[in-house]
């Protein structure tokens, strides 16, 4: 098989949870031991930073990786989903896996595939981690898929497990409640190694306290210890002033990733650099300073508040759950403009009722879908949105949505895609 033969198999022979939802999801690591043992276990041979949440854990993943990066180490990156090619999820040093890494890794795998058909998840998670291991790389950031318990990279033991946040998301599969929620996200603690957690909340701070007790690993909370005090945008970047415990001084820090929500992301990954430091990680103040500067060159995100366009400004942003649109309409609150268009589609298995009401009702709405099956389509959507009271048409597809958006905006208008990652990476020229 060709790459794209290859892609295919890999997309259309496994389970995938973009295509099917909650049937693609494995309530076990067996698949994944399996698979690495078959390849001599090479998440053993590299070090890693282990990160999941709710919202937020891709945009830290990328920062981490930025700054290792800048500091000289080599260092692979491992997300999920991603937005055009499959090669995105599996970076060293921001360049992607190579097309002919994947056709013979998956050929290498295909007896296995035929015998345990592991998911399309599982496979992809061990070929990054096959994939480090002959690049020899230093570090390695892992970003859950869903979850962390039971998630297919939780066979590691990382330097470092970092937690962003707990919010209402994929409740039909990891509980219906916070504490429950925490719980599966805290199964990423292991024996010994230090933790840290982004944001906490009544309900969710026992749980995480409860788990690095039983697993003797430290516990940073980082809105603990540091505070955003100030920030502004400059020239589409966003400048935080970071307030820390038992310092009289305030640092500034210049991000090239504007959305305003990067405030909390920034604390977590300052509380990182902190513990990784103590393991003799050579990650100083200057360096993290650059490489925060340089994210989106250097390891290649994409749709966390990006402006596409302007005159009309365009965003797309990958906003898709309760917590996550309600900061992006914080965020569209406070950016200048004059009228508002909205292109939305969402997946069948959210929450859609009760992030429809979160969205703005005085906002111009064009609504569609991205084309996978698990896409709620256009129609039922518009039907939805007009019980909120949100007003607009349907439209087959994102760019003729988009399009559609920009014949009606003037050039002092604000127009934000978002609902979905797969929304989002449908859209032309991202």
């Amino acid at each position: 098989m060709n790459y794209q033969q290859t892609v295919n198999y890999l997309f259309t022979r496994l389970p995938l949870f973009s295509r099917i939802g909650a049937a693609a999801y494995k309530e076990d690591l067996d698949n994944t031991i399996r698979l690495c043992d078959f390849l001599g276990n090479p998440h053993t041979q590299f070090k890693s930073v282990h990160i999941a949440g709710t919202n937020g854990k891709g945009s830290v993943s990328h920062m981490l990786a930025a700054i290792f990066q800048t500091a000289g180490y080599k260092t692979g990156l491992y997300t999920s989903p991603h937005l055009k090619d499959f090669r995105e999820r599996i970076r060293v040093d921001g360049v992607m896996i190579n097309e002919e890494f994947v056709v013979d890794f998956t050929e290498k795998i295909k007896p296995l595939i035929a015998e345990i058909e592991p998911s399309f998840f599982e496979i992809t998670v061990a070929m990054a981690f096959d994939y480090f291991k002959k690049k020899n790389v230093d570090i390695a950031i892992i970003e859950t898929g869903l979850g962390g318990r039971l998630d297919s990279t939780n066979i590691i033991t990382p330097e470092l497990s970092v937690i962003t946040n707990i919010g209402m998301d994929h409740m039909n599969i990891l509980g219906d409640s916070l504490e429950k929620i925490a719980g599966e996200k805290a199964g990423i603690i292991k024996e010994g190694v230090p933790v840290v957690v982004g944001e906490i909340l009544p309900v969710t701070q026992p749980v995480f306290e409860k788990k690095a007790r039983e697993k003797n690993a430290a516990l940073m909370i980082a809105s603990k210890t540091r505070q955003a005090a100030d920030w502004r945008w400059e020239n589409h970047e966003l400048i935080v002033e970071v307030a820390e415990d038992h310092s009289a001084d305030h640092k500034i820090y210049q991000l090239d990733l504007p959305g305003i929500y990067q405030r909390k992301n920034l604390l977590t990954v300052l509380a990182s650099c902190q513990q990784l430091r103590k393991k003799g990680w050579k990650i100083t103040d200057e360096i993290i300073h650059k490489a925060l500067r340089h994210v989106k060159r250097l390891t290649g995100l994409h749709g966390r508040w990006e402006i596409i366009h302007l005159s009309p400004v365009i965003v797309v942003d990958v906003a898709h759950n309760e917590d996550g649109i309600k900061q992006l309409t914080e965020q569209i609150e406070l950016t200048d403009h004059h009228e508002l268009h909205i292109v939305a589609g969402f997946v069948r298995d959210k929450e859609v009722d009760n992030i429809l009401a979160l969205l703005p009702k005085t906002a111009y709405y064009y609504f569609t879908q991205a084309a996978i099956p698990r896409a709620l389509d256009a129609e039922s959507l518009l039907q939805k949105a007009g019980k909120h009271g949100l007003e607009g048409k349907k439209y087959p597809d994102v760019n003729t949505a988009l399009k559609e958006a920009k014949a009606k905006a003037g050039k002092d208008d604000l127009i934000i895609v978002c609902g979905s990652v797969y929304l989002v990476g449908e859209v032309d020229g991202l």
